[in-house]
């Protein structure tokens, strides 16, 4: 009897555990566990480095004027409704998006052999290229930056890629790119490889290439046969001018590439939220586009069957209206003067200081964020004695310092740097900078 009631006992047990006692806690996602605790600090004069969003002088998120001028508009047209879009998105928003990067006087647009797709958001515009290269063109190879944004390792290895590799682009000595190894890790790669390459204001270093260089690479993905796949997520909010931010992607299809482009409309127009994005696709010949187009919609169906209309419809009519449109570059150049000041004037500082290094790295880089080159005893520092929020490879969101708190970021990274710590006493940090 007893061992009969035991064994209920453990059939009872077993039974009454859940299918999911054995999923593992995944590791916190850095930039969203730095906000939360962020949000969670009492400290008076905390600062938040970390979240790529733009904030205004006075420290807080910025609805651009002609969005929300827009927003009103769309919102009093009586003639819009609720309905679902196409499964590829609205067109006027992807024909909107195309030209922007490729320009409006593109080869590849008059002639008929590029199209774009709405996407959710740059990512989403990156998943679907994965998952296409992988199903469509049994591309397995990706090679992105080393530094990159973190999410590119996972969206490749997460669309099946099984040959995922790095490419050297940050030389920490020098505070440069290290353009020389980069040349060399890419000569390494098989034919058919992906390349990632952001189009404009890398993603952590701020560091671009030169023109020169550019050319060099489109050289080099010629000779080698690579397949091009731009990341756009800083277009005119890097520099202020589109068409500037857009030269590498239009000097690869002038070369004659097909390659693929993903866009991001969240830091350029605010609308972070919204999830407004597009992956444009050029080809070779026109004839190849009505298949990748009908293989491409099938795809998003399987995903998420089509994307949300909100943030489309507000970047198209800005994009299609010249009133509107003239407007949004205004904005964007403020944006983007108002980050090259604070570039300016964290480096002045801490010259000023007397900080130990060299900062002109700072003024050197461009678009949203600074890879200052704090290391990660540093970081903990400014977090954990400042109140200072940032990743712990040392990149910071230049948005996050005004005029209010960029004395006192300036003076905490001095402290960081040569080894005092807020109450003035010597920290345990590895200083060689």
């Amino acid at each position: 009897l007893f061992v009969f009631v035991a064994s209920l006992d453990l059939f009872a047990e077993f039974s009454a555990m859940s299918i999911f006692a054995n999923v593992e806690q995944g590791p916190a996602i850095e930039v969203f566990a730095l906000t939360r605790a962020f949000n969670n600090d009492t400290f008076p004069n905390k600062v938040n480095l970390s979240v790529g969003a733009y904030r205004t002088d006075e420290g807080k998120p910025w609805v651009l004027p002609v969005v929300r001028k827009t927003e009103i508009s769309i919102a009093s047209d009586e003639s819009v409704n609720h309905e679902y879009l196409p499964v590829t998105g609205l067109e006027p928003f992807t024909n909107a998006a195309m030209e922007l990067v490729l320009g409006a006087d593109s080869p590849a647009i008059k002639e008929n052999r590029a199209f774009g797709v709405q996407t959710i958001s740059g990512t989403g515009a990156l998943r679907v290229a994965a998952d296409f290269l992988k199903t469509q063109l049994n591309r397995n190879v990706v090679y992105y930056s080393n530094p990159t944004w973190e999410n590119h390792h996972k969206i490749f290895a997460d669309a099946g890629f099984t040959s995922l590799h790095s490419y050297r682009y940050w030389d920490q000595t020098k505070r440069a790119l290290d353009f020389k190894n980069m040349v060399n890790d890419l000569n390494q790669a098989p034919p058919g490889a992906v390349i990632i390459l952001h189009a404009c204001a890398h993603n952590p270093t701020g560091i671009d290439p030169t023109r020169e260089q550019w050319k060099e690479l489109a050289d080099l993905l010629e000779r080698k046969k690579l397949f091009p796949l731009f990341d756009s997520a800083y277009q005119g909010f890097a520099s202020g001018d589109p068409d500037h931010d857009a030269w590498a992607v239009r000097y690869f299809v002038d070369r004659g590439f097909e390659l693929f482009t993903c866009q991001s409309f969240a830091k350029n127009f605010g609308l972070y939220c919204e999830r407004a994005g597009n992956l444009t696709v050029v080809q070779q010949h026109g004839s190849t586009k009505a298949a990748v187009h009908s293989q491409l919609t099938l795809l998003i169906r399987g995903l998420y069957s089509n994307p949300p209309a909100y943030g489309a419809r507000i970047v198209s009519k800005v994009l299609n209206t010249p009133e509107l449109r003239s407007e949004w570059m205004d904005s964007i150049q403020s944006m983007s003067s108002r980050i090259r000041e604070m570039r300016k004037a964290l480096r002045d500082k801490l010259i000023a200081l007397g900080t130990p290094g060299t900062w002109d790295h700072v003024v050197n880089q461009i678009g949203m964020f600074s890879y200052t080159g704090l290391n990660e005893s540093q970081v903990r520092v400014l977090i954990n004695e400042y109140h200072i929020y940032l990743l712990k490879t040392g990149r910071i969101n230049m948005c996050g310092l005004n005029t209010g708190n960029i004395d006192y970021v300036a003076k905490a990274i001095h402290a960081a740097v040569t080894g005092a710590n807020a109450s003035g006493s010597p920290c345990p940090c590895d200083n060689k900078l």
